[in-house]
């Protein structure tokens, strides 16, 4: 039974050319396999936004002067933190739980009010006292 000449996967032209080809340019090549991508990387696209949004409230929040500021939660959300969206957590000695968006941090304290605080290994490194 013969075969018709294929057909690329993007654009629908007939490929010329090796057996196992599939596209019949770069172009409709990376047109593919991007459109292919694109959920994938909307989604990451959007958290990786979320996380820097939620870091850049947090160092707005805490001048460079300070190592801590108190701000309410509602005041957070109103700026448009969103609280699912962080890097890690610490945990320190006390038990308290500390959510980072990169190098800036905040504890949830009692009555909604929330901890910012700055990871201070980030800052020995900044200041060049950092030793390993």
């Amino acid at each position: 039974m013969p075969v018709g000449p294929k057909k690329c996967l993007s654009c629908g032209k007939p490929v010329a050319g090796r057996i196992d080809k599939k596209f019949c340019d770069d172009y409709c090549r990376n047109s593919y396999n991007n459109q292919m991508k694109s959920g994938s990387n909307n989604l990451i696209r959007n958290i990786n936004n979320a996380l820097k949004k939620n870091r850049n409230i947090l160092a707005a929040i805490l001048p460079d002067s300070e190592d801590t500021a108190k701000i309410s939660r509602e005041k957070l959300l109103e700026q448009g933190f969103i609280f699912k969206y962080r890097t890690h957590t610490y945990t320190n000695k006390k038990g308290n739980v500390y959510g980072y968006c990169y190098d800036y941090g905040y504890l949830r304290l009692e009555q909604d009010w929330i901890l910012v605080v700055r990871n201070k290994e980030d800052q020995r490194e900044k200041l060049g006292s950092f030793k390993q």
